[in-house]
């Protein structure tokens, strides 16, 4: 096992001492561990009865018997209640927001934190060994402990803790799928793995082979566990409510990001509009904390700043409606927790009232003074409007005072209208009737504005049913997405044993290891080394010894001696090489099977039907004289001369004691001359 096996002090099940890793707590007894445990059951029993109803409808199709008809049709029936029975649980379970709430709050709106997606266990261990052994040609055995670390930390994505531990546990995890589907899963060739996940919303399962589903997944849960941690926070605090602004803008980030790279996810929790719904509700609730961070020292009773905190209000109340908006569009609403839908019409409503609260308080109790500046608030006044009464202006309205009062009253009722609605949309839902906090928020957010009322309510008076105007939404400090940077950790290949992804991937084809016999002839190998890890045999001299054993151009050296090379560069290879002596070296080579390797510029010659390939041939040809044609080579691996100057930075050679005596210059019979072919036919 790695090191990333961290002790949290807690021992497993068989109390054999072993450890968890950090940032994963399988056994937490908290509220949140308890109802995801629900869900996980919730999801083995609606996959059960799914089964079930799909069994007795082709019964149904493939039976011809009334009374079978009628028994199936019963059964079906059975089932269907039973399917509509735990759909609702799963759904009450996405409404239990309590348990994500900080558990020191006592004044503050509930927020909604997404659930968890589950999974089903997935054991790696036969197919990889069996993919490693006939794609890699390597013992599987031999990588049963990356293997295990691999599984132990897709185990541990399953019980992340709500912490920014638990968030890097799982941007970990997402960070080795790319290394792990290059690998073992071929674009031609099915792994033979299944992935399951559950809808976090149905509970329907979702299952494929490739690891697209798996990335989504995981991505999803880093965008839940943020919205987890942003609800936990306490917002009773500056620090808790930069937290709580934090997590959801990067909950709506890692959305963003999910529904930008996976367009076609299967699960409908991931769909884009499901996804768009649910960026608009971290944003919101990232907002509404924006708002509770501006008024949390205190709203001075003044004209401007009330001004100012009903166009912030306003603008939260804006975006829950956006919310509320997408979320009764079908098929959205088929989906989505009625509790969700309620719980951001009345936040709509609520913020709305406020809006109108702070606007009529700073017209009822701020009166245009001599020393006030007159100008300024005609300013504001008409920021906040976007149309007025026919008739008013804004100077008109701050230098009458009836036509002020007038208007200020008219905003406090509609502000006391907006409560009401508030309340009894609260009543509408019996999930919501559980957060008593809510309906205390409400119930003295409309008795406060009651009493604003009441204050400046003269009997007098007739009764004036003029309609406030619309209070233009306005924010100095706008939620926006972002993209945590945990989604792009730095991870350590599991298996990089295996060699450079370059080149050692499941998508690339190559031989079995071969075995090839190094014998220096005049400290002259027959061959030059080229490119990084692996190192690459180029300008190989087709006479030489390790041609003649098997060896050929373009072949990756893996191995010299017991020494895996897969990551060695040239200059470590021909360490390696430099003291090679009469007796030779075993060196172990593969060849690329479906795909052409990068080579050098060459040209070549033909001689006896057996190729001849040279690097960087320099052809000289004097058509005055009608000379045989000359070809200057270039020299080959391990040979020291002045003609090493010209080499490329990449090519290496070891000194040598004759740098004229070239074994493929000797003469060779089967090799004739190239001046025996005409100049066409013997240059391509």
């Amino acid at each position: 096992m790695t090191d990333t096996l961290l002790p949290n002090g807690i021992q497993d099940g068989g109390g054999d001492g072993s450890y968890f890793r950090k940032g994963c707590n399988p056994f937490a007894q908290s509220g949140r561990s308890k109802l995801q445990n629900k869900r996980a059951s919730l999801n083995q029993q609606i996959i059960k009865e799914m089964r079930m109803r799909a069994g007795a409808e082709n019964l149904l199709k493939a039976s011809s018997n009334n009374k079978v008809k009628e028994m199936v049709m019963l059964e079906l029936s059975y089932v269907n209640a039973n399917l509509q029975l735990l759909t609702g649980q799963l759904e009450a379970l996405n409404s239990s927001v309590e348990v994500y709430q900080n558990t020191q709050e006592t004044a503050n709106i509930p927020l909604i934190a997404l659930g968890l997606k589950e999974t089903k266990e997935v054991d790696f261990s036969t197919l990889f060994k069996d993919f490693i052994l006939e794609h890699y040609s390597e013992d599987g055995n031999s990588f049963n402990d990356e293997i295990a670390d691999l599984m132990d930390l897709r185990q541990a994505c399953r019980t992340p803790t709500r912490s920014d531990a638990g968030v890097e546990l799982l941007a970990k995890y997402y960070s080795h799928l790319p290394l792990i589907e290059t690998r073992f899963f071929s674009p031609n060739h099915q792994a033979g793995i299944f992935f399951t996940w559950y809808d976090s919303f149905t509970g329907v399962p979702v299952c494929q082979q490739n690891l697209s589903l798996e990335k989504a997944s995981v991505l999803f849960n880093m965008a839940a566990l943020y919205s987890q941690i942003g609800t936990r926070s306490d917002r009773q605090t500056i620090v808790g409510l930069e937290e709580a602004i934090s997590s959801f803008q990067k909950a709506a980030g890692t959305l963003h990001h999910l529904k930008e790279t996976f367009t076609h996810t299967p699960s409908y929790d991931m769909s884009p509009a499901m996804l768009s719904m649910l960026i608009r509700m971290m944003l919101a609730q990232a907002q509404e904390c924006l708002f509770e961070k501006t008024a949390l020292p205190g709203i001075r009773n003044q004209f401007y700043s009330l001004m100012k905190m009903a166009q912030e209000a306003a603008k939260v109340s804006e975006t829950y409606d956006q919310v509320h908006q997408s979320m009764i569009q079908t098929p959205i609403k088929d989906n989505v927790p009625f509790f969700w839908s309620t719980m951001s019409q009345v936040k709509t409503n609520h913020y709305r009232s406020m809006a109108h609260f702070f606007v009529g308080s700073a017209l009822l109790d701020h009166q245009l003074g001599p020393s006030d500046d007159e100008d300024q608030q005609e300013k504001t006044l008409s920021q906040v409007y976007d149309r007025l009464p026919e008739g008013c202006s804004p100077l008109d309205i701050l230098k009458d005072r009836e036509e002020r009062n007038r208007i200020g009253k008219a905003h406090i009722r509609r502000a006391i209208l907006g409560h009401e609605e508030a309340l009894r949309i609260y009543g509408l839902c019996h999930h919501l009737n559980k957060l008593e906090i809510l309906e205390d928020i409400l119930k003295a957010s409309h008795q406060r504005t009651l009493n604003k009322y009441s204050e400046n309510e003269n009997q007098e008076e007739f009764t004036d049913y003029m309609e406030a105007p619309d209070i233009i939404s306005k924010t100095e400090h706008k939620a926006e997405l972002e993209v945590p940077a945990t989604t792009k950790v730095k991870v350590t290949d599991f298996f990089q044993r295996l060699g450079p992804l370059s080149v050692f991937s499941a998508k690339q084809r190559w031989t079995a290891p071969r075995t090839i016999q190094l014998r220096p002839e005049d400290r002259d190998l027959g061959f030059t080394l080229k490119g990084d890890s692996p190192v690459q045999v180029v300008s190989l001299d087709p006479l030489c010894p390790a041609a003649a054993d098997g060896l050929k151009e373009g072949d990756f050296i893996i191995a010299v001696g017991d020494t895996d090379c897969k990551w060695f560069s040239v200059s470590e290879v021909m360490r390696l090489l430099k003291d090679v002596d009469e007796e030779g070296i075993d060196i172990q080579v593969v060849s690329l099977m479906d795909s052409n390797p990068q080579m050098p510029t060459k040209s070549a010659t033909f001689s006896g039907n057996l190729p001849k390939t040279y690097s960087m041939i320099c052809l000289a040809y004097d058509d005055d004289d009608k000379k045989s044609r000359k070809v200057s080579k270039k020299s080959s691996f391990l040979n020291w001369g002045l003609k090493n100057k010209l080499k490329s930075a990449s090519t290496l050679s070891l000194p040598t004691a004759d740098s004229g005596s070239l074994p493929w210059n000797k003469h060779c019979p089967t090799f004739p001359s190239s001046s025996s072919y005409n100049n066409d036919s013997a240059l391509y």
